[in-house]
């Protein structure tokens, strides 16, 4: 009884600290989204040097995002997970050091560095613990975190800005980082291992998944077409994420008249949403493939779904209304929760434990990358025109990479 007990409770509890972990990832991100708002009254940061130190992010992000996953999958979730969390969670407090927007630059590549293996460890260990008709939902749970942490972002920022000031909102979302790491060490020792799943692969001659490699190899697995497919998919609908994140706040307090409080108060609700449908996501397409045996049907109906409502973004250029504008946000955020837990989870149907983590890594660095660019460009729009062309941008290219995954990967079959 004690056996199994444990057998239930510690794969479960492995998903709580992932979901512990992916919202300080998220939190840490997002402190300065809104900090900034008061962070450039003592310090000189133009708009073009805010999308700098907004690239100097994506670009650590994007680096370590296949290093973390390669790493991961060479030496396990234990390590590369926990010292990637040690890593963010000190350069997140050494944002409190920052006096200009170069220091804030130098930090927030470092923050990058370290939460890039955040969601390959994440996925990887959900695949390393929960079987496979809980772990959509395992999934949803694991990188809802992130969507709650950015639902804190504003109320910690709200609750301390004008009481502690900035800089001791970075040395406290550091600390809890520290603590993390200490539990997940203890949380995954050797005694515990007993507990994962032990996964079997059975070599079939033609019954292999499109996407199936048989050996972890990152010449194999880049010569493999739907691991480009992931790879383009994310390069299209990431930058959307990355625009909305860390723009949002600053368009409705300079193009829609909303206070720093009134930002606060409103802006976790998108957030929130979000991570709702993470898990809900993963719970509906779960009960499919229990009702169905059909794991392709599963993923792609809800990632269907959240596809047509990310058209909605494009309305915001002709709403005055700042609440409507959130509305309008929640929904689209309510669709990416939706969209990013089958995504991910395709992932691991296809590819397994032996290379995921590497996968989920390079299509978040190709993501990456491609907000590093657009978030120079977004800067530039910006200023010479309005977001009103990056709304329609917005709302056009989770379609057309839902139209890249029907085409070139028509079929989603487990791994045998």
């Amino acid at each position: 009884m004690r056996i199994l007990s444990k057998n239930i409770l510690i794969p479960w509890a492995v998903v709580v600290l992932l979901f512990m972990a992916t919202a300080l990832s998220f939190l840490d991100r997002q402190v300065l989204s809104f900090a900034i708002i008061r962070i450039k009254d003592d310090i000189n940061i133009s708009d073009i040097g805010y999308s700098r130190i907004n690239a100097a992010f994506i670009a650590g992000y994007a680096v370590m995002f296949t290093l973390g996953g390669i790493i991961i999958d060479k030496f396990g979730t234990r390590i590369g997970l926990g010292f990637s969390v040690l890593l963010w969670s000190v350069a997140s407090a050494f944002h409190s050091l920052a006096n200009s927007a170069t220091h804030f630059g130098i930090f927030r590549f470092f923050l990058g560095i370290g939460e890039g293996a955040a969601f390959p460890g994440a996925i990887k260990s959900v695949i390393e613990w929960i079987p496979l008709k809980k772990r959509a939902m395992a999934t949803g749970i694991a990188i809802g975190g992130a969507a709650i942490g950015a639902v804190v972002a504003p109320l910690l920022v709200l609750g301390l800005l004008d009481t502690a000031g900035w800089r001791i909102i970075f040395i406290i979302t550091g600390g809890i980082g520290i603590i993390w790491t200490c539990i997940w060490f203890i949380l995954l020792r050797k005694g515990n291992d007993i507990y994962r799943i032990k996964e079997i692969v059975v070599q079939t001659n033609r019954e292999l998944s499109p996407g199936h490699v048989n050996n972890f190899s990152l010449k194999e697995i880049l010569k493999t077409r739907s691991v480009w497919i992931f790879i383009i998919m994310r390069i299209l609908f990431d930058p959307i994420l990355y625009f909305l994140m860390f723009w949002t706040p600053k368009f409705l307090n300079e193009y829609r008249g909303m206070s720093l409080s009134e930002i606060s108060s409103y802006l976790w609700l998108p957030y929130l949403v979000m991570g709702l449908s993470n898990i809900l996501g993963g719970i509906i397409s779960d009960k499919i493939v229990t009702r169905t045996s059909n794991i392709n049907f599963a993923r792609k109906s809800v990632m269907g779904i959240a596809m047509l409502l990310t058209f909605s973004v494009m309305s915001i250029q002709y709403i005055s209304s700042p609440p409507a504008v959130i509305a309008v946000i929640s929904l689209f955020f309510f669709a990416h929760g939706l969209w990013i837990t089958n995504y991910v989870t395709s992932i691991g149907d296809i590819f397994g434990q032996k290379c995921t983590s590497t996968i989920v890594g390079l299509s978040g660095t190709a993501g990456a990358l491609s907000g590093t660019i657009t978030s120079i460009v977004i800067g530039w729009v910006v200023t010479r025109f309005s977001y009103d062309p990056l709304w329609i941008w917005a709302g056009l290219m989770y379609p057309v990479a839902y139209i890249l995954f029907l085409v070139f990967i028509p079929v989603i079959r487990k791994r045998p």
